[in-house]
């Protein structure tokens, strides 16, 4: 198993222990900011194996499918344990297109067609991170008076444009890629 792969393995390991110190209510702060150490090395991780990957020319099926896929666990797994701040319909609508991305790329896999990271969507999974990283930080519920105003101001500001990006992401993926979900005259039922 190559670096990147490695690096791979080791987000996905980190999400379960992410989730307890961010679930683990007797840790107070503490066991956020553990959370969060944990989130912003797995990002890291994130980041670097594809640079690796790409800069070495070791790019391997098992990474095309497991990168992504830790990618979008880690972020799941954040959103879930922070629907105490986000709106839960927020998470559902952040999850369903990640679902629906997923769906979308292993159709096309099936198709002998790779469908490649959209800037639109590297926006969003950017925009995502730093929401979350506020969020888990959560300096509205620790500040008072005008500070805690702007906070909240900037968590609502975060949450939305993360919405927003979500949703014009997956506008995007849908019409690059429309011909994916086209079947071929070979795959049509007789």
């Amino acid at each position: 198993m190559n670096l990147p792969n490695k690096l791979t393995v080791l987000r996905m390991c980190m999400i379960p222990f992410f989730v307890l110190f961010m679930e683990w209510d007797k840790l107070g702060m503490a066991g956020r900011y553990v959370a969060l150490a944990l989130f912003i090395i797995a990002s890291f991780t994130d980041m670097l194996d594809g640079k690796i990957a790409r800069k070495y020319n070791i790019v391997t099926n098992f990474g095309k499918f497991m990168d992504p896929l830790a990618d979008k666990l880690l972020v799941c797994a954040a959103l879930i344990c922070l629907t105490d701040v986000i709106p839960k319909w927020i998470v559902i609508i952040i999850i369903s297109r990640e679902l629906i991305i997923s769906g979308f790329r292993t159709i096309a896999a099936d198709n002998g067609v790779v469908i490649a990271a959209s800037y639109w969507g590297k926006i969003k999974t950017v925009c995502q991170m730093i929401m979350i990283i506020w969020l888990i930080l959560g300096i509205p519920d620790r500040v008072s008076g005008i500070q805690h105003t702007v906070c909240g101001v900037i968590s609502d500001v975060l949450i939305y444009l993360s919405l927003f990006l979500t949703v014009i992401s997956l506008v995007d993926y849908l019409i690059k890629n429309k011909n994916v979900l086209k079947e071929s005259p070979a795959n049509k039922c007789q």
